[in-house]
């Protein structure tokens, strides 16, 4: 365990500040999250040091696709997350505590240790991801605050459901984040996710105002966020913040809690690109269908193919020093 920031003692239980549901906990009990702890009145991270998954990713995978393409990133996570959405596809881990009666289980791994297999690997970014970041947050400042001063890149993905209070304090050492804006409507976040839209659009304007190199997935869920108009109200909202703001649509599968909704169709994905491309926004990819021209990466001036991609197989062919080849067109985001 450790002591967790962003919180306050409020007469007889702690107010929480890391995450949007800003939760009032009582003596011995849990957060949303089920991960944070009021203990004799100190709030305590119980994953600190303890994780749950580390793998060896593209950094393709996240998806981040305009920060250091083609590259190999360290991914970690812990149990927990503050959603429950029904669609998870990695429940196992982000509802471990749920399924497994609140037990706390990871490999023990410090952050020291962990900057070490990144440098023996010669891999230039650490990614917290498969579980919310945001609620093993201690955890990830420390391996975070290493990693800059290592000159390692840090990268969240995320649902984007950190407080102000939490962003104020990772600007300075989080590079870029995907966050997954999973629709346009309030009821989807209160039904699916158990949650709130607004916190996201507003961290997701915050987060950009930074610096912070942002990337967005949506996930396209026939039945539930699958309209047209929704769609472009999306890609209107990110052209709205910056149109070079890349946005990744990807197909559902059936899984955990929602198996009434289908597959999404190739067709449907395929549309949304369009859809996003015909709003303004420079950059949009497919996901999870096979569709070789929407994971390229497409110069928005000349429109040459500047980044081609085959699942996680990555060939920079036009790029050079970030800019486009064939009309010196600058691209937006970090490379090499």
């Amino acid at each position: 365990m450790k002591e967790a920031k962003l919180y306050k003692r409020e007469n007889n239980h702690i107010k929480c500040y890391l995450c949007s549901h800003y939760c009032s906990i009582n003596e011995n009990n849990v957060g949303i999250c089920r991960v944070r702890k009021n203990i004799n009145g100190k709030l305590y991270s119980l994953v600190y040091n303890k994780a749950i998954a580390e793998n060896i990713d593209p950094i393709e995978k996240k998806p981040i696709y305009h920060f250091y393409p083609s590259s190999y990133t360290y991914s970690i996570a812990t149990v927990g997350c503050n959603f429950k959405c029904l669609n998870c596809q990695n429940y196992e881990i982000s509802q471990f505590l749920e399924l497994n009666n609140d037990y706390i289980y990871g490999k023990e791994l410090t952050p020291e240790e962990i900057i070490k297999k990144v440098k023996a690997n010669h891999l230039k970014s650490i990614s917290y991801t498969y579980t919310e970041p945001t609620i093993y947050y201690e955890y990830a400042r420390d391996i975070g605050l290493l990693a800059k001063e290592n000159n390692i890149k840090n990268i969240f993905v995320s649902n984007g459901y950190m407080s102000k209070e939490c962003i104020e304090d990772l600007k300075d050492w989080l590079d870029a984040i995907n966050i997954d804006l999973k629709s346009f409507r309030d009821d989807f976040y209160k039904k699916i996710c158990k949650a709130r839209l607004k916190p996201v659009l507003e961290n997701i304007e915050l987060l950009k105002s930074y610096n912070i190199w942002v990337e967005i997935t949506t996930l396209i869920i026939p039945g539930y966020n699958d309209s047209e108009e929704e769609l472009r109200e999306i890609a209107k909202f990110i052209k709205n913040i910056d149109k070079n703001i890349p946005w990744h649509v990807s197909a559902f599968y059936p899984t955990y809690k929602l198996t009434d909704a289908p597959p999404t169709s190739p067709d449907k994905v395929i549309r949304a690109r369009e859809l996003g491309l015909e709003e303004g926004l420079n950059y949009v990819y497919t996901g999870n269908i096979r569709d070789y021209e929407g994971g390229n990466t497409y110069c928005p001036n000349c429109k040459s193919l500047l980044i081609k991609r085959i699942g996680y197989f990555v060939e920079i062919i036009n790029l050079k020093e970030g800019k486009c080849s064939n009309c010196n067109e600058k691209i937006a985001g970090i490379f090499e």
